[in-house]
């Protein structure tokens, strides 16, 4: 099969700041990834420290099942630091593992989770992107394993606990993209609120 990939992205040398570089990739129509060519986007992954690039070829690639894929969505599970790329993981490997391979994988993450509440007790970004409709949710309605489903109840739960100055400010849609629900300068006018109150009350 032809590769169509924008030729920027095929070249074994890049510079992942250049415009171009960037827009081809965050432009990416997923329709045009085969399973050829699929390997020019995980070769970039591998090579990149950007976290922004990471995070958009694993959500451009989660939803294939090229072979070559698992060893790539695994590597990617336990590479990444950040509970929510690791879901983005998770999305692409339980393509190709069964529901007890992943309640292991998760035994850890939740262990993981739960310690955010008590090392991040405001962690609402993270918690926003775990409950995204490509997360968790996503992963439930698919696969309706009980693990997936305990998870995602751990996530709201911590989330439910957080005062309220840090919810409903975004959400994520169907294909990964964030929904401001709040403007930035009303998100800024409660956070700044809510701090100025911690002051008082700590002084």
């Amino acid at each position: 099969m032809i590769n169509k990939l924008p030729e920027i992205l095929t070249k074994e040398k890049y510079n992942e700041k250049d415009i171009e570089f960037r827009n081809a990739l965050f432009n990416l129509d997923k329709n045009i990834i085969t399973d050829n060519n699929a390997e020019f986007l995980t070769t970039i992954y591998q090579s990149t420290k950007h976290l922004d690039i990471r995070n958009k070829i694993l959500k451009l690639l989660y939803d294939f099942n090229f072979s070559a894929l698992k060893e790539f969505f695994l590597s990617s599970y336990k590479k990444e630091r950040y509970l929510d790329m690791k879901i983005y993981a998770l999305r692409g490997l339980s393509q190709f593992i069964e529901e007890k391979e992943i309640i292991l994988l998760l035994k850890k993450f939740n262990q993981s989770l739960a310690k955010r509440q008590q090392t991040t007790p405001y962690n609402y970004q993270e918690y926003e992107l775990l409950r995204g409709k490509n997360a968790l949710p996503f992963l439930v309605h698919k696969y309706n394993y009980k693990c997936f489903k305990e998870t995602l109840e751990q996530v709201n739960i911590q989330y439910d606990a957080m005062p309220d100055a840090f919810k409903d400010h975004y959400t994520v849609d169907e294909t990964g993209e964030i929904v401001m629900l709040k403007s930035h300068s009303e998100t800024k006018r409660i956070m700044d609120k809510f701090w100025e109150n911690e002051k008082k009350n700590l002084g």
